[in-house]
């Protein structure tokens, strides 16, 4: 894993870009941004890809596969921390003597001076960024972005705008939120992950601690959970010991939250009433999901903080349409319906399969689970098949995406699948094309089917359409 260096003083001029690994939502954001003001940027992936194709035509050029060659001409290589240490592009850099900069390195030196928008949390800031996003610009701000996932009513992960305010989704699974010089932060929630990282979760509510005592204006943070909570109280404690620090506006369904949440329907695309110091509004989201009526009341409560009043920030949201791989719909399939979503702690997965719970009816929920990370699989396993066993009606589980880890012995998607209390609601499936099979033997007209992981298990999307679709033939 390649970390970004939190140290580093960034130069004022970076000069031509190479991105290895293009083709991810949040480089291929920040590639475009450095496109756009003028920078030269080249960029290589290991495939092809919509998104790869897109960066083609706004004129970025994207090499598939990786070859030292790619990197001839630039002034400074853009890595993730997901890039092998054996990358032929990342090593040519290092014996040439070419910069190689973190993406959040680069995300930085984007907004420098900007007044920042930082979205961080364990769960929900990608979705929690492109509320924010479509929010201000139905109310006319137009704000610069940065997002992790594509929010689909702007076609976009990333985009310059004309208004003062530049939102990001700050990423602390790395420590790279501490990067920015942030003004205005939403922290969503803290949750034990990233241990590989941190050490404890301990190391992971110190961090958080960190980000959110350097805000220079205000930090909003939800009252229902505990660990914001006791960020809450450490804030609170450096302000009676006469520290400078952010104001602190909380929100969510406690009693005691700045903002409430007083009622939240689940039927369908998500309904819900807030209350605060400007009264109280009710609004409907166009997409499913309580955990989202939840994120939309940080959103709300940080445009408060902007001086919008209550009603129009709740009616700001009402377009939202969501962002691409969270309960992301894929279609149907011989009268079963396809989605995909990018939930990979036990937590996520367990919002994801509620989600899916409230919109299917009398159907059932047939969860397909790609389990990322050998580090994390070895450590929930048993989370894991605990929230699928009660969330979802049958579960496939898939072999392990290693992301930017090597394997570790005797970690499988197994682990996932024996732990289930019932071996009738789990199928391990290693193969995809098995996997995709046994969909189809499953899987009948009214029922939802949901991939669900970071990794790439949205390609076999294809594959089950094909599978249920083949049911229908002679």
């Amino acid at each position: 894993m390649i970390a970004p260096d939190l140290d580093l003083v960034l130069p004022d001029e970076l000069g031509a870009l190479h991105f290895v690994g293009i083709g991810g939502s949040g480089m291929s954001g920040i590639a475009r941004m450095m496109h756009a003001r003028g920078h030269r940027v080249t960029g290589s992936d290991r495939a092809e890809s919509p998104t790869v194709q897109a960066l083609r035509e706004v004129g970025i050029p994207v090499a598939i596969g990786h070859d030292a060659a790619h990197i001839d001409g630039a002034d400074a290589l853009v890595v993730t921390g997901a890039l092998w240490q054996d990358n032929a592009e990342y090593v040519a850099a290092l014996e040439r003597g070419i910069p190689v900069l973190h993406r959040a390195n680069a995300l930085a030196w984007l907004v420098r001076g900007e007044r920042l928008v930082a979205i961080a949390g364990a769960h929900g800031k990608s979705t929690s960024t492109g509320m924010a996003v479509e929010a201000l610009r139905q109310l006319g701000h137009d704000p610069s972005f940065v997002n992790g996932a594509v929010i689909q009513s702007a076609g976009t992960s990333a985009a310059w705008g004309t208004g003062d305010l530049f939102v990001i989704e700050a990423d602390e699974s790395d420590g790279s939120f501490l990067l920015y010089d942030t003004a205005l932060a939403i922290i969503t929630n803290i949750d034990s992950d990233h241990l590989d990282h941190y050490g404890s979760a301990q190391g992971i509510e110190d961090a958080f601690y960190r980000f959110a005592s350097r805000v220079r204006e205000t930090v909003v943070l939800s009252a229902d959970d505990e660990a914001t909570r006791r960020l809450a109280a450490r804030l609170r404690a450096d302000h009676e010991a006469g520290l400078s620090g952010p104001r602190l506006v909380t929100f969510g369904t406690a009693p005691d939250a700045d903002l409430r949440l007083t009622a939240i329907g689940e039927e369908g695309p998500v309904a819900f009433t807030v209350e605060g110091e400007g009264g109280s509004a009710t609004g409907r989201l166009a997409i499913p999901g309580r955990h989202n009526a939840v994120n939309a009341a940080g959103v709300i409560a940080m445009l408060g903080v902007l001086d919008v009043p209550l009603a129009q920030a709740v009616s700001a949201l009402d377009g939202f349409a969501g962002t691409q791989r969270r309960f992301e719909s894929h279609g149907e399939a011989d009268g079963v319906r396809l989605y995909d979503d990018y939930a990979h702690h036990p937590a996520e997965v367990a919002a994801a399969l509620q989600t899916a719970r409230s919109v299917v009816g009398s159907g059932r929920v047939i969860a397909v689970h790609q389990p990322h990370l050998y580090s994390r699989t070895r450590a929930m396993a048993t989370e894991f098949a605990a929230v699928y066993e009660t969330g979802a009606d049958h579960t496939i589980v898939l072999d392990v995406y290693g992301a930017r880890e090597d394997p570790i012995p005797g970690v499988t998607g197994a682990l996932v699948a024996d732990a289930f209390a019932d071996a009738g609601h789990v199928s391990y499936r290693p193969d995809w094309d098995d996997a995709a099979r046994r969909v189809a033997e499953i899987a009948q007209p009214g029922d939802i089917v949901m991939t669900l992981s970071c990794g790439d298990v949205y390609r076999i999307i294809p594959q089950i359409r094909d599978a249920l679709d083949g049911r229908m033939r002679p």
